[in-house]
């Protein structure tokens, strides 16, 4: 796994149950991932705490993208469907997206956009900090 040898430049911060990072597309800003650590299947896999541990952690982080980024309400999904191993997307929303985009998933946004959505180690440099601060103090 990338993020536990420092190759993961999206890394935001390792929490109890695995990794948070920022996802590759950010379709809207501080869209998070969580990753376990070790990596399984899926939720089902898990032991009751270690469910309970990465569920906890979904939400903690969904606190601290609350408090960093001024969303108004965070999505949490958990499907494996592409990538058949456990992963939390956890995505803020905002007030000002357009009516129809905020009541689709995050990837409802046009491809047109792609390009100025992609995670930018530099660009997101002050997000990370400032989303590790948030969850560290919730630790």
């Amino acid at each position: 796994m990338a993020a536990r040898v420092g190759a993961e430049p999206a890394v935001v911060c390792q929490v109890s149950s695995g990794w948070v990072v920022l996802a590759r597309m950010q379709y809207l800003h501080g869209y998070s991932i969580l990753m376990p650590d070790p990596v399984v299947p899926s939720l089902n896999v898990l032991a009751p705490a270690q469910r309970a541990a990465f569920l906890c952690d979904m939400a903690l982080v969904g606190d601290a993208l609350l408090e960093v980024t001024g969303a108004y309400r965070i999505n949490y999904a958990i499907m494996g469907n592409s990538d058949p191993v456990l992963h939390a997307h956890i995505v803020p929303r905002y007030q000002n997206e357009q009516d129809e985009l905020r009541t689709g998933g995050p990837w409802s946004y046009s491809p047109k956009l792609v390009e100025s959505m992609v995670f930018d180690p530099v660009h997101d440099y002050d997000l990370i900090q400032h989303l590790r601060a948030a969850i560290q103090k919730r630790l």
